[in-house]
């Protein structure tokens, strides 16, 4: 499946319905703190767009209001996010990997999930070329 590339309100707006499931334009604008709350026609106008795009689509209508649920998962949403970032490095996870590693965001632990993890599809890719 083709994944949309999600603007950062789009991805916030995606975020609430990830969270909190299905919701209406009204529900989506107060999942953002109010300081920071931008403005009904402005969510309207975005979940229309992420609507055309795929990403989510309206589950059902209750009176006025419709009612919109996520197609794009959590997952796919990320991992088009991380594909956009390494773009910008050639694909090369390193340079990014290093300065997680300088920032003290990326620990020994972090590693040793990621090699297993290398590890463990690894071995499913070989069981499944046995096969």
């Amino acid at each position: 499946m083709h994944q949309p590339k999600l603007t950062p309100l789009e991805l916030r707006i995606m975020e609430a319905l990830w969270k909190e499931g299905r919701l209406a334009i009204r529900e989506i604008q107060e999942c953002f703190p109010e300081e920071d709350r931008p403005a009904y026609t402005t969510i309207q106008t975005t979940v229309y767009r992420l609507e055309d795009k795929g990403a989510l689509r309206r589950a059902k209508k209750i009176s006025n209001a419709h009612i919109f649920e996520a197609v794009l998962t959590r997952s796919e949403g990320r991992g088009r996010l991380i594909d956009d970032l390494l773009d910008l490095f050639g694909g090369r996870a390193q340079p990014v990997m290093a300065h997680l590693a300088e920032t003290g965001k990326l620990t020994l632990e972090d590693v040793r999930e990621v090699q297993k993890l290398i590890k463990d599809l690894a071995k499913a890719d070989r069981l499944g070329r046995a096969k």
